[in-house]
């Protein structure tokens, strides 16, 4: 019961992940660099939180924060 408990919850947080970097790829995409800027902590907590959660790796969660912050500074130039 804990297992089917906690695989929910490690679903919904994945869920959440993937939403929040999507969210923010799709401001990039559209050129909107003031909300970009704005999302940008909120989407690298939501990454560093899931690394802490163990539900993706530490060098996962840097590679994501890398790419996404080289997005928006190619976008910015």
């Amino acid at each position: 019961r804990i297992t089917e408990r906690r695989t929910e919850i490690n679903r919904q947080r994945k869920t959440r992940l993937r939403h929040s970097i999507r969210a923010f790829r799709r401001l990039v995409a559209e050129k909107k660099l003031e909300d970009a800027r704005k999302l940008l902590p909120q989407t690298f907590s939501m990454v560093d939180r899931a690394a802490k959660w163990g539900i993706i790796k530490k060098n996962t969660a840097a590679r994501y924060k890398s790419r996404l912050s080289h997005r928006l500074a190619k976008m910015a130039a």
